[in-house]
């Protein structure tokens, strides 16, 4: 009788799965249509999707166990730990991490997470962490509950991040720091200051050197701020990185730009800048400044954390060996993607120069006004957490790189069957993505209708749809 019912429980899994791929193949080809008609952005349109999949699945009455199997949302980047279900070696033991969100403070007490009850004693931690934070930035003259004149936020947690930062040999101090509500909110706001002192000197706003495939929210903040945007596309032959005769070559034709964004670990194409390759860029900006053009470099170190520690100590430290070009170095850091932290938004910009960050203050005072001093004192918490508990870092890296592997490992797996990839890319084991070469006639569409796997195209980062990208974000990559 129990086999009969193992038989019979399997065989109903099965038949749910396959009306979901009928669903799944109805809503692609809705879609394929409605692509004809839209200018929507291809991101919104494939979320789009998954969404309605997800809604006429229930719609149905569909085994919730069958459409999980069938419909993977691989679009979004971040790693929801409340989701986590993989453990490696014994339960409670350092590959466990399914308790992570508890381990973070991201639980709440008594929470119910992949069958572990979350303690909540990191959560309960944070918020007595605050009150010894504030505290200690009372001491230092400053009042978090008060309106903060220069907008930049407080100087004690400035002055740590300022310390992390000059692990690497940058010669920084508090001074050089400014918080923002994340990295988006951080690179907005230094676009928009460099626009204010252009307009100040009587200067053109300019242009923004961006290489392609990257990561397209800089590029409607640039837009939106007055800029050009100047578009370099690069290839696999160079790992998708922008070279020096490519930037070499931007900035002779065009002189209006004036700032170049880096992803120094890339997103989506996942290759990570080596430290010759960032000296050969740096060099031509040094080139261009003998003959008295100063070009700023924003480099986005979203994603410098999740990868190899010591290959990030060797790029970042050929960044800060740039002393002469303090004035032209814009780093834009946050915990989003590092630190699982998407939706505290703690993000900071330091400026190479101190003298440079106090002209962009401006931009601060003009937007955001006054850091939220609970948020302040929230970064200070989550900050002294990681400091003291270093292991976690290291089990989120840990994590990353098991979804990275099991993940290319699957579409590998995919590939025989359905032969969807041209090149599926050994990546730096960096970002939290996989970058793949669709074959011809393949799109995001037919690998959904197919596999159920929903990745972004290419176009989404001023790049070509032959190629997608798959998050390993989200959910866990599940077993065939």
């Amino acid at each position: 009788m129990v086999l009969q019912r193992e038989m019979t429980g399997s065989t109903r899994l099965a038949d749910q799965r396959r009306l979901v791929r009928e669903v799944r193949q109805e809503l692609v080809a809705r879609y394929r249509a409605r692509l004809q008609t839209t200018n929507e952005p291809p991101i919104r349109l494939m979320a789009s999707i998954v969404q309605a999949l997800e809604h006429e699945c229930a719609d149905r009455r569909l085994d919730p166990a069958a459409v999980r199997l069938e419909i993977v949302n691989r679009t979004i980047g971040d790693v929801n730990v409340r989701l986590v279900t993989e453990c490696e070696g014994e339960p409670g033991g350092p590959g466990d991490y399914r308790r992570l969100a508890d381990e973070l403070g991201v639980a709440l007490p008594g929470e119910e997470l992949s069958g572990h009850v979350a303690t909540g004693a990191v959560y309960r931690w944070l918020r007595e962490e605050m009150l010894t934070a504030e505290r200690e930035v009372m001491r230092a003259g400053f009042d978090a509950r008060s309106y903060d004149l220069a907008s930049i936020g407080n100087p004690v947690l400035r002055g740590w991040l300022a310390e992390d930062m000059r692990q690497w040999g940058l010669p920084v101090t508090a001074d050089n720091v400014a918080l923002g509500l994340g990295a988006t909110d951080c690179m907005d706001k230094v676009l928009r200051g460099l626009g204010a002192l252009a307009r100040l000197d009587g200067r053109p706003v300019g242009a923004v050197l961006m290489s392609t495939p990257g990561f397209n929210v800089l590029e409607g903040q640039a837009v939106a701020n007055g800029y050009r945007v100047h578009r370099v596309p690069t290839g696999p032959e160079d790992r998708f990185n922008l070279t020096a005769a490519q930037l070499a070559e931007a900035l002779d034709a065009d002189p209006g730009i004036g700032v170049v964004y880096l992803m120094v670990t890339n997103n989506p194409a996942t290759f990570a800048y080596r430290p010759d390759e960032l000296l050969d860029l740096l060099e031509v900006l040094r080139r261009h400044r003998r003959q008295g053009r100063v070009v700023r470099l924003m480099a986005d170190l979203a994603y410098v954390g999740t990868g190899d520690p010591a290959a990030d100590d060797a790029r970042m430290r050929a960044l800060a060996s740039a002393t002469d070009l303090s004035d032209q170095l814009i780093l834009i850091s946050s915990l989003s993607k590092t630190h699982t932290l998407t939706g505290e938004r703690f993000g900071w910009v330091t400026f190479g120069s101190a003298a440079f960050a106090a002209g962009m203050v401006g931009s601060w005072i003009n937007s955001i006004a006054s850091m939220p001093g609970e948020w302040q004192l929230r970064f200070m918490a989550y900050h002294r957490l990681f400091r003291d508990n270093p292991h976690l870092v290291d089990k989120i890296r840990r994590l990353y790189a098991l979804r990275r592997t099991q993940l290319r490992a699957q579409l590998h797996r995919l590939d025989d069957e359905f032969h969807l990839f041209e090149h599926i890319y050994l990546d730096d084991d960096a970002t939290i993505y996989t970058w793949c070469r669709l074959r011809a006639g393949e799109d995001c569409f037919s690998v959904l209708e197919k596999t159920g796997i929903a990745g972004i195209p290419g176009s989404t980062f001023g790049y070509s749809d032959d190629y997608v990208r798959f998050s390993v974000g989200i959910l866990p990559v599940a077993s065939d």
